[in-house]
């Protein structure tokens, strides 16, 4: 069968972002048409989840779906950033016992053809092997921001072609990205992190912490020469072993191996600069074969415009080290159906409902962006040029709400400075920081006031947890690592994800009636 002539919504790409946002505004009822020109399953990287997938994933009705789907539990993740100290440790359980385990390692290809199953399943009509050609648009003279698409052409793998209009298109192309690069041209790449990848598959692998409640978690290991990390994410059978070098780095790095097996030769060789990795893979053994990808991360001013919004990577993308991907793309895709229902429904103008997707996206890439950053620089030991790919409205969005916490103050300068930007990344810093929980439980014999180590308590400045701890240095360094989780936790949890307001106004996260709300805030 192929695509229909006309469509009130069209989606380009079945992959998390386009999949998702088929599902949610599917499930309002609109006419939605998805096109994805692979047949699913098809392989792709980024196994690692966060946690925030659960409650995107309920109101879309995935999760049991996913919850039986056969995948590696994520208990938590460690981060050997200096040799010479011990991991710093983040927990993937959530807090509530009732949710059960919050996060997973996955086969992207079984997860993926889930989520767009899943897109059929609430009323999207989804067509694989169709390739999209060119957009076209209403006013195509236009500066690009203001140009509004109204069709396009495509062609599917049996030899069919055609041209459906549509009244809303959802880009969710991956890193093509149609609208960002072939139309807007408005694609920018951040100058800190030009990184490429290079990853296998290993099976008779070790288990990080066997015998704790850490047993089996994702391992992120710095190189010991200072040039990149790598990744080992326990898969269902196997483990997806990643090594992410500076593009500059590798370059110089590869010039010694050449001959038709210097890609896997190359690989193996960097293992060397792993002390923890070697040990985890002592006795394993590499199957198939090294598979390479440039991680350029990348951004555009705006994410949408007249009836089109971009999703997922087709927007932007950022380095995996937080495995962000999948939690960015989900945050895209309800944000897109949030805004074009809200437009569709006339909660708000059309111009009003695009800059809120925006304004959303831009913000929610800006804080894992930071976080990111803060990270790199203590694997690279070196001064990252951040500061020049930072907008200052979105850092301000951002990272509002733990400006009080970073700088000490509850009333700051809303700039972008130097100071501020280092600040943040240090207090990032305190959120991976060197504890264990043995340390925690003998600082909570310390502490007075309990509630400063709860998940719920008050969020510190800087300066009252040096007040309250003293002379008293692990004290400090536990009531710095707790206040820095909790303010970063909107990264993970995203509890503001309903109420977070743009321009006046907020998401309305109600099924038959997702749109947009006037905050009243």
């Amino acid at each position: 069968m192929a695509p229909p002539a006309h469509s009130d919504i069209l989606v380009i790409g079945g992959g998390p972002a386009g999949s998702y946002a088929a599902a949610a505004l599917a499930q309002e009822g609109y006419q939605v048409t998805l096109l994805e020109k692979e047949h699913f399953p098809r392989y792709h990287i980024g196994e690692s989840m966060l946690p925030s997938i659960r409650p995107f994933l309920r109101y879309i009705d995935a999760d049991d779906a996913i919850v039986n789907g056969g995948f590696s539990v994520k208990v938590g993740a460690a981060f050997k950033f200096n040799h010479n100290k011990r991991e710093g440790y983040t927990d993937f359980i959530h807090p509530d016992p009732n949710h059960g385990p919050s996060a997973w390692n996955v086969e992207r290809s079984k997860f993926d053809e889930i989520l767009l199953r899943n897109a059929t399943k609430q009323g999207a009509n989804v067509f694989e092997g169709v390739t999209v050609g060119a957009i076209k648009f209403r006013n195509p003279d236009d500066e690009p921001t203001k140009m509004q698409p109204i069709s396009l052409e495509w062609k599917s793998d049996e030899g069919e072609s055609g041209e459906t209009t549509f009244k809303y298109l959802v880009d969710a192309s991956g890193r093509n990205g149609l609208m960002s690069t072939r139309y807007l041209k408005n694609r920018n790449f951040n100058k800190a992190l030009r990184s490429v990848a290079w990853w296998g598959y290993w099976t008779g692998q070790g288990r990080y912490a066997v015998g704790t409640r850490r047993e089996n978690a994702t391992w992120l290991e710095s190189l010991t020469d200072e040039s990149g990390w790598a990744w080992f994410i326990p898969l269902a059978g196997k483990v997806s072993v990643g090594i992410v070098l500076k593009e500059d780095l590798a370059k110089e790095k590869k010039k010694a191996f050449t001959g038709p097996n210097a890609l896997n030769d190359w690989y193996h060789s960097q293992l060397k600069f792993l002390p923890g990795m070697e040990k985890l893979l002592e006795n394993a053994t590499f199957q198939g074969e090294v598979m390479t990808a440039g991680d350029y991360s990348y951004s555009a001013p705006v994410h949408a415009g007249p009836n089109y919004r971009c999703v997922g990577d087709a927007s932007a993308f950022i380095d995996p080290y937080f495995s962000s991907g999948v939690h960015l793309a989900f945050n895209g895709g309800v944000t897109a159906a949030a805004t074009i229902s809200a437009s569709m429904r006339g909660d708000c103008a059309e111009e009003d409902a695009a800059a809120f997707h925006s304004d959303k996206v831009n913000t929610s890439y800006t804080r894992f962006m930071m976080v990111v950053l803060a990270a790199y620089r203590q694997i690279l030991h070196q001064t990252l040029p951040a500061l020049s790919d930072v907008e200052e409205d979105n850092y301000d969005r951002a990272f509002s709400f733990i400006r009080p916490v970073i700088q000490g103050m509850a009333d700051a300068n809303n700039g972008v400075t130097e100071d501020m930007l280092q600040s943040t990344m240090d207090f990032c810093q305190e959120a991976m920081g060197n504890t264990d929980p043995e340390m925690h439980a003998d600082v909570a014999k310390r502490v007075a006031d309990k509630s400063l180590l709860e998940h719920d308590g008050p969020l510190l400045s800087v300066g009252e947890i040096k007040k309250i701890a003293g002379d008293d240095e692990d004290m400090e360094i536990v009531l710095r690592r707790v206040q820095a989780r909790k303010a970063l936790e909107a990264l993970h949890w995203q509890p503001n994800f309903r109420g977070e307001a743009f321009n006046g106004l907020t998401i309305r996260l109600e099924k038959g009636n997702l749109g947009l709300t006037k905050s009243s805030a």
